[in-house]
This record gives C-alpha cells, sequence and structure tokens, in this order.
C-alpha cells in the first residue's frame, strides 16, 4: 500500500514539476495563491487519507471485540473516532493558510 501510495506522490510531483512555468512579475502572486491552494488541498487530504487508513483496521478490531463482549463498545467507539483528530488537524491547517 505504501508503495502505491508513494507512486502516486511522485507522479503528481513529476506532473507539477513538468506543467510549471517562470514566474515573471506580477505572476508571482498567482503562483504564491497556486501554492497556498496545493497545500490547503495537501492538509485536509491527507488527513482524510490517514484517518481512512486507520479506521479501516481499527473498525475491523473494534467489531470483532463488540461482538465477543457487548460492554466493549465504549473502548470501540472510543478508538474507532479517535484517528478523527485527523482530519480536525487538516481543517485547522486548511484554514490557517486560507488566512494568509
Amino acid at each position: 500500500m505504501a508503495k502505491k501510495v508513494l507512486t502516486v506522490l511522485a507522479f503528481v510531483l513529476v506532473a507539477a514539476l513538468a506543467l510549471a512555468q517562470e514566474a515573471t512579475g506580477g505572476a508571482s502572486v498567482a503562483m504564491k495563491d497556486g501554492l497556498k491552494a496545493i497545500g490547503m488541498g495537501l492538509a485536509l487530504g491527507l488527513g482524510a487519507l490517514g484517518t481512512g487508513l486507520a479506521q479501516s483496521a481499527i473498525g475491523a478490531a473494534a467489531l470483532g471485540s463488540v461482538v465477543e463482549d457487548r460492554r466493549n463498545i465504549g473502548f470501540a467507539f472510543i478508538f474507532f473516532l479517535l484517528p478523527e483528530t485527523l482530519v480536525i488537524f487538516g481543517f485547522v491547517g486548511f484554514f490557517l493558510l486560507l488566512g494568509l
């Protein structure tokens, strides 16, 4: 899975470099806005991706634990919802970059 993610990131990086233009005069402001937009997307997107990867394994384990003993449902919810903080941190980064 990690190889696939790294391959996609490398492809995106190479594509961004291939389509990049040299900044001239007033274009530096547009370039700054474009880089800010990329940063905002990465902050939110990678946070959501990390949450999805974490919850995929936690959800299966939590379900198995609850099936064995119903009293474990509280712990299952806590551990299942804990990775959601990654998305919240992504939103914080998104809005911090939005304000710049």
